[in-house]
């Protein structure tokens, strides 16, 4: 039997924080895995030791989320800090830690191994394996851990963020909080899991093909070391920013010339790439421009490979605050017995539509609650998702990702 609680305190003193959700999680608990998700400014070191204390036994995972977490309670806001405890005695759970230096695929490698041998299975494929990282290098990551399980095995997670897009995000594992790591936790529940991965976006009519993108030459030699990344210079051979500025009616005219960040101008305005089609609805892997360079090109939070076709994407609050309820739900349809056999839920949303829906994201919280029955579950605000999606897993920007635990 599986059971899950989540358990959430707010305040600007972590160690106050840190008592109150002492107190809510009861006494006696011994679960077999536990996400811990809190604001930025917070003391991870402080949430490290007190997890440690309290769930010995426990597979932790977790990290810093944009201005806190939501849970079945409501919105935490900031300040707040949010645990999933899952106790599940048949069940078999394992997490590692590793900074992802110089080899971010080969660090993917070894801290999967490391957390199946902490799971007590190794050589076993996990019915799921859970990921939280510093964002940057969440492809190659994903290619590490396809080394091990190939396609078999969804890998669902997020990108750990903080406050204001200023580097203050952290990992946090069992051996403490980290700032450019990589945590992983194989489960391997005894009740079944349910997923789902979608964005909240649909396609404007305009596309067109990337024909450039920049790339990092090796050493002075001068040759091109990749085929994809996180700079796209041309589409149909013009200036990236020039033709996506065009797509989305001009609103980037003033800062074409001058360049920078347009993170916050961009987000509802989305580029995507075909993933597939269920039932003939296309799916779309979404693609958050962040910066215009100077040479004209657009500098995004996700890779992207020549030759690849880009949409115009368009959101709007409604449908953001709408589809994490949706997401949730298709999650807990696919359980093994369906959603009448859900315990709880694990949820992440993008940073970049929390803070499009501002004042309104007590609605994204109360979506999902709905649709989750009232169950207990946690979520996080990201600064990349990742998910499985038509039967390969991937890495997007401003997605919903929905892991649904079975009784």
């Amino acid at each position: 039997m599986v059971s899950l609680k989540s358990v959430a305190a707010s305040h600007a003193d972590t160690r106050a924080a840190i008592a109150a959700l002492a107190q809510r999680c009861g006494k006696d608990v011994d679960p077999a895995f536990v996400c811990a998700f809190y604001d930025a400014d917070h003391d991870d070191v402080l949430i490290g030791e007190f997890l440690h204390e309290r769930f010995p036994n426990a597979a932790v995972i977790g990290g810093t989320s944009c201005s806190g977490v939501m849970t079945d309670g409501g919105l935490g806001g900031p300040g707040s800090i949010g645990l999933l405890i899952v106790d599940d005695a048949d069940g078999n759970y394992g997490s590692a830690a590793a900074p992802l230096d110089g080899d971010p695929a080969g660090c993917a490698e070894r801290a999967l191994r490391a957390a199946l041998r902490d799971a007590e299975c190794e050589g076993e494929l996990p019915e799921l394996i859970w990921i939280y990282q510093a964002p940057g290098s969440e492809e190659q990551v994903i290619e590490g851990l396809r080394r091990v399980v190939g396609e078999r095995c969804p890998i669902i997670g997020g990108s750990s963020a903080d406050n204001e897009v200023a580097g203050k995000w952290r990992q946090l594992g069992p051996d403490g909080p980290m700032a450019d790591g990589l945590v992983i936790a194989v489960l391997f529940p005894s009740g079944g899991i349910g997923f789902a991965f979608q964005g909240g976006y649909e396609p404007t009519g305009s596309t067109g093909v990337v024909t450039q993108i920049g790339y990092r030459a090796n050493g002075d030699s001068g040759v091109v070391t990749q085929s994809s990344g996180r700079e796209i210079l041309s589409i149909d051979g013009q200036p990236a920013a020039a033709v996506y500025n065009r797509w989305i009616g001009g609103s980037l005219d003033a800062r074409i010339a001058d360049g920078g960040n347009i993170l916050t101008d961009t987000t509802m305005f989305p580029l995507g790439v075909d993933a597939g089609r269920i039932e003939d609805v296309a799916h779309y892997l979404l693609i958050h421009p962040d910066r215009i360079l100077e040479n004209g090109g657009l500098s995004t939070f996700a890779s992207v490979e020549v030759g690849t076709r880009v949409y115009s994407m368009h959101g709007d609050r409604s449908r953001l605050i709408e589809r994490a309820g949706r997401v949730a739900s298709v999650a807990a349809s696919t359980l093994p017995g369906g959603a009448e056999n859900l315990a709880g839920a694990l949820i992440v949303y993008c940073a970049g539509c929390r803070l499009a829906v501002g004042e309104q994201m007590p609605e994204v919280a109360q979506a999902v609650n709905d649709s989750l029955g009232g169950s207990p579950f946690i979520g996080c605000f990201t600064f990349g998702e990742q998910g499985f999606m038509l039967d390969r897993n991937a890495h997007g920007n401003l997605m919903i990702s929905a892991v649904a635990f079975g009784r």
